[in-house]
């Protein structure tokens, strides 16, 4: 192929040559990764002939077909001296068009720059080249993550109906949760993973990074398949962790900590979130014409949720007026907005997210609300809540105990009690809930020790894969955030956040009482 400015074009498959990157853990440090291959491991190489369903691909995010580099005023210029190797010392132009499949095509207006290497007579011009084939694997495990969607697929369809009819019971009947049927085959999708040749990945950090978000997906495959038996919550251990002593102690002292609250009596619907939720979106593309709104209220949902860049709102719910802005800085300012700016990198897997980014990822949202000024007693008092509840449902408690004793050993309102019961007991049992603590708490750990936030909005990723994106971004595999959240410039957040930079706990994040 020749572009329409008739400069040359450089076409490889050849193997990468190895970058040496630091890497970090890709994730908790209590879940252990198999290395044990699959039975169907083997030379040939198959293709699953289930495909995703029609709105995964349309959530796919768009790759551009081509990244333009030029030097900083704008334009290009020309020399036979230029350097495409080294942007910043040299400005020059290189375009990198990276087509669907392997083949990367690069085409520069200048001449071979002296430092730049040349295999078999062609120009290697960029690092990103140098990564076709790791980047052919990141698209793929992009790929079957979206069509397993463990998220939506572990979200109880008639939450509303269970709730009505455990309220007329006079919350004596355990509810019966459904959950949706797999829309993919998962002996398919784990055929699929393990037909990956992660092996050949020469540069060594992204060869460890994808056999971890291998071995991730796997464990999600395996738990969507033992939904509702006791083998669920053995999954949900390996992807989330267990609650530790610290933890558990942290949830005791700030229920202890912080009064009670009467239950809020303002609330909005889910239209008028909805609206809400239009408008924060409309903002960020005054400054960011791209950024894409997908806001949808469905009548399939019980929380509200980001999935794939979208917002989905729950049709039955009712949220509080007084969270509606600290849950957009949380959901679209926290959740939306690193995935766009991870959809904006050539490493497709910082949409979804790298091995083990959840808990990060929920302790910088929880981190979005307390430095807007809404991480109030009410929610302070959830989270710690959720962590209570999680080491519950591991003692053996079921639905109807757990309810009882946060209504009544902590006082926590009937249906808030219902809400956290139920996401702790949904499939079998899920210790998902337990991160949004313990997450703001690494975070603040992080923050004390001097960890910028830049690094981690760059996409979805784990605090202890900053080392590893850090390293990237130097060499320009990947680029700074596309887009700045708005929960960094709210009047107060400065002040906010630099006080937390001195030293603080999560504790230290109870500010008083709000009015009913």
């Amino acid at each position: 192929m020749r572009p329409i400015d008739g400069s040359a074009t450089v076409a490889t498959r050849s193997t990468p040559t190895p970058i040496a990157l630091q890497v970090g853990s890709t994730g908790r440090s209590d879940s252990p990764h198999r290395d044990a291959q699959p039975p169907w491991r083997g030379p040939e190489r198959r293709r699953s002939e289930a495909t995703a369903p029609q709105a995964a691909a349309s959530e796919r995010p768009e790759r551009p077909e081509r990244l333009e580099v030029a030097d900083r005023d704008g334009g290009a210029r020309s020399g036979s001296n230029c350097n495409p190797m080294d942007w910043r010392r040299q400005p020059c132009e290189v375009r990198i068009m990276i087509q669907p499949s392997s083949e990367v095509h690069v085409t520069s207006n200048h001449a071979t720059g002296p430092g730049q290497e040349r295999m078999g007579g062609r120009t290697m011009s960029s690092p990103i080249e140098r990564l076709a084939p790791a980047l052919e694997i990141d698209a793929r495990l992009t790929e079957i993550e979206r069509r397993v969607n463990l998220l939506v697929n572990v979200t109880p369809l008639n939450a509303a109906e269970a709730w009505a009819d455990f309220e007329r019971s006079d919350f004596g009947t355990a509810p019966t949760l459904r959950l949706r049927p797999l829309d993919f085959d998962p002996d398919l999708a784990q055929r699929d993973l393990y037909d990956l040749e992660v092996e050949k990945v020469d540069d060594p950090a992204l060869h460890t990074l994808f056999r971890a978000k291998r071995d991730e997906i796997a464990r999600q495959i395996t738990a969507l398949e033992d939904r509702d038996t006791s083998r669920f919550l053995y999954g949900s251990l390996q992807l989330y962790g267990t609650v530790a002593a610290p933890l558990a102690a942290t949830a005791e002292e700030l229920l202890e900590t912080i009064p009670p609250q009467a239950p809020s009596t303002q609330t909005v619907t889910a239209g008028a979130f909805a609206d809400a939720a239009r408008a924060e979106f409309e903002r960020y593309r005054a400054v960011y014409p791209d950024f894409p709104v997908r806001v949808e209220v469905r009548n399939d949902i019980s929380e509200l949720m980001v999935s794939f860049g979208r917002l989905l709102i729950p049709e039955s719910a009712a949220f509080r007026a007084d969270r509606v802005d600290p849950l957009l800085h949380h959901e679209v300012g926290t959740h939306v907005v690193t995935y766009q700016n991870g959809a904006r990198q050539p490493l497709t897997l910082l949409t979804i997210g790298l091995p083990g980014y959840d808990e990060t990822q929920e302790g910088l949202a929880v981190l979005a609300e307390y430095l807007t000024g809404g991480l109030d007693p009410r929610r302070l008092r959830v989270l710690a809540a959720r962590v209570v509840a999680v080491g519950k449902m591991l003692g053996g408690a079921g639905f109807l105990d757990i309810f009882e004793s946060l209504r009544a050993d902590y006082r926590i309102p009937a249906r808030t009690a219902w809400s956290i019961a139920i996401r702790v007991v949904v499939g079998g049992g899920s210790v998902k809930d337990a991160i949004y603590l313990r997450g703001i708490t690494r975070i603040l750990d992080a923050l004390a020790e001097g960890s910028r936030l830049d690094v981690l909005l760059v996409g979805k990723l784990a605090l202890d894969q900053i080392p590893l994106v850090q390293d990237l971004l130097d060499r320009e595999v990947l680029h700074a955030p596309w887009v700045r959240p708005r929960w960094l410039d709210v009047p107060g957040a400065s002040e906010r956040l630099e006080r937390l930079r001195a030293g603080a706990t999560v504790t230290d994040l109870y500010e008083g009482d709000v009015a009913a």
